[in-house]
């Protein structure tokens, strides 16, 4: 066995011990504890092991996306991580991380620690080709000289996102949409926002991992079959989806894997979206 395979199953060996220690701590402590339900499942030690290259000196958002940052965020969403049964909050978490973390990794194929380990090493869209404004849109006009490319961990792009996201979290996403860079908190914030916001014809990223999407009957003749893959076609569905084997789709499933893995958990049906047409 390769080195680097044999350190990533030492470090997943120790995330899943670290994950049962939360869970037992949750059920003498309260799972309603300090962190709130979310923190009961990921703790901060947790935290730090399933990102543990985030503060690298080579990673561009070192020192942005705290442990703090991200519990004060969940609490503003007190539904995310919180709702049905247990394995259902755990996979849903494990949803969400994986999603953010393949929009803000570092790793490579042969990285150190496994390519599964450099999750939010960035906080910015790196060379953007536009600014991401869509001139047609009227209720979320674009203002001028700002670029609404992509920021914070789901990577927020487009004036007709980051305006309804600062309206909804109380700031002006049209006029100083930087502050999603800036800000880790806000980061956050916006991206737990895009995770449980229904938009137009889509679902919420929660609804589909809670059970609570119900497919129309577009839907269901898109192949649009709830499951983490579904959750990928909401975020990038335009350029991931129906297509064999695509890389960017194996990358978030294999996020995904390692944190259902870290977190006790089965990953459900339909991880890809190989077969589903975009929204």
């Amino acid at each position: 066995m390769a080195p680097h395979a044999r350190g990533l199953r030492f470090l997943i060996a120790v995330a899943v011990f670290s994950a049962a220690a939360a869970v037992a701590a949750g059920a003498r402590h309260g799972a309603a504890g300090q962190c709130g339900p979310v923190g009961a499942i990921v703790t901060e030690q947790l935290y730090s092991s399933l990102f543990l290259h985030k503060d690298d000196a080579v990673c561009p958002a070192k020192g942005f996306y705290t442990y703090a940052s991200f519990i004060r965020a969940t609490k503003k969403f007190p539904k995310f991580g919180a709702t049905g049964d247990m394995v259902t909050r755990r996979r849903e978490i494990a949803a969400f991380l994986a999603q953010i973390s393949h929009e803000t990794t570092g790793g490579w194929e042969t990285a150190p620690d496994g390519p599964y380990s450099w999750g939010l090493c960035y906080k910015e869209e790196i060379s953007p080709q536009s600014s991401y404004c869509d001139a047609t849109d009227k209720q979320w006009p674009c203002y001028p000289g700002k670029s609404y490319h992509g920021r914070g961990p789901i990577q927020i792009s487009w004036n007709f996102n980051y305006g309804p996201a600062g309206q909804a979290l109380g700031f002006d996403g049209l006029r100083n949409p930087e502050l999603v860079a800036n800000c880790s908190d806000t980061a956050f914030q916006t991206a737990l926002w895009f995770w449980m916001t229904p938009r137009e014809a889509k679902p919420s990223c929660h609804q589909v991992m809670v059970g609570e999407y119900c497919p129309s009957r577009a839907d269901a003749a898109a192949n649009r079959t709830a499951g983490f893959g579904l959750v990928t076609n909401i975020v990038n569905g335009g350029l991931e989806c129906n297509i064999a084997d695509d890389a960017r789709v194996n990358n978030r499933i294999g996020f995904y894997r390692r944190y259902c893995q870290v977190l006790g958990v089965d990953v459900g049906p339909n991880i890809d979206c190989a077969h589903q047409l975009p929204y």
